[in-house]
């Protein structure tokens, strides 16, 4: 069974960082494509950002464009996003997750098999 950790959320002030980071066990990530979904108090979840395998195109949602930094680490079953300049409206529960399905990765969770448990990210004063 794949199990999906995921580390680094918190508070943090407007304009401010946070790494987020996740790590898959009993698979060999490079075969997957990697996600980011967050999901909002009253909003349905949307997604962030992707990374592909093996050609490593990268996806982002317009609204983090410039400011988020997805990446990933292979060998360590690892993968990544980095928040800058953080606002906000950015504050949510975030998810990452995997599929291997598609030829390229898509920000449509129903494609994604395995999920992280979700933590909470909040942007505040």
């Amino acid at each position: 069974q794949v199990h999906i950790v995921e580390s680094g959320g918190g508070l943090v002030q407007p304009g401010g960082s946070l790494r987020l980071s996740c790590v898959a066990s009993r698979i060999t990530l490079d075969d997957f494509h990697v996600s980011w979904f967050r999901q909002a108090p009253g909003k349905r979840r949307e997604g962030v950002s992707c990374l592909s395998s093996p050609d490593g195109s990268l996806v982002y949602a317009d609204s983090v464009k410039g400011r988020f930094t997805i990446s990933r680490d292979n060998a360590e079953n690892a993968w990544h996003l980095q928040m800058d300049n953080l606002k906000p409206e950015d504050t949510a529960v975030y998810y990452c997750a995997i599929e291997a399905s598609q030829a390229n990765c898509l920000l449509i969770e129903n494609f994604y098999d395995f999920w992280g448990q979700g933590i909470q990210v909040t942007v505040s004063s």
